[in-house]
């Protein structure tokens, strides 16, 4: 595959997902218009993504950890099982949001105004983090280290802070759950 065609894909996916996800959180996209129609098991979808999430910041952690004593293989391991994960949370995020679910963040104060802050730069950096993922493999994986480097630098830090905000928004918000 060409330079060319793998970045049209890598580009056209992530408009693709960020279309998707936009659709859901609009409501225009509601597969359970009737809410007793949806299986239990579907419920406990966030709190999975929130395991999910978790799990990432640990092993996003760890790749780093095994990067800097130059550990390649292991740390390439740990990245391809956080991008499965990563792609897994995906199919659930909207799976779990088709059924137009919406929750409240009830929390009142000064707690409130950091729950907003934490949800929106959550969202903002997640609609960025695709594209810089996918990039920083294909870098990765055509061992382009160099290149890998230079997204890396900026890829890194954005998806483990969405992992690490990710269980944050789920801690404060699963309180208010009402279903």
């Amino acid at each position: 595959m060409t330079e060319k065609t793998t970045f049209r894909l890598i580009l056209t996916l992530s408009i693709v997902v960020f279309a998707v996800v936009a659709l859901l959180q609009s409501n225009v996209i509601n597969i359970f218009p009737d809410k007793s129609l949806i299986p239990a098991w579907v419920l406990r979808l966030p709190a999975l993504n929130a395991l999910i999430n978790g799990t990432c910041s640990i092993l996003l952690l760890l790749s780093l950890y095994f990067i800097k004593r130059k550990q390649i293989a292991i740390h390439k391991k740990l990245n391809i099982t956080t991008f499965v994960l990563s792609s897994f949370f995906l199919v659930s995020y909207i799976i779990f949001h088709s059924t137009g679910i919406k929750t409240t963040y009830g929390g009142s104060g000064f707690i409130r105004y950091i729950y907003y802050f934490i949800l929106i730069t959550h969202i903002i950096l997640a609609a960025i983090v695709l594209p810089l993922v996918l990039f920083s493999f294909q870098r990765g994986l055509q061992m382009q280290v160099e290149k890998h480097k230079k997204l890396v630098r900026w890829s890194y830090p954005i998806w483990l802070y969405v992992t690490v905000t990710g269980v944050l928004v789920y801690l404060m918000i699963s309180p208010y759950y009402q279903f």
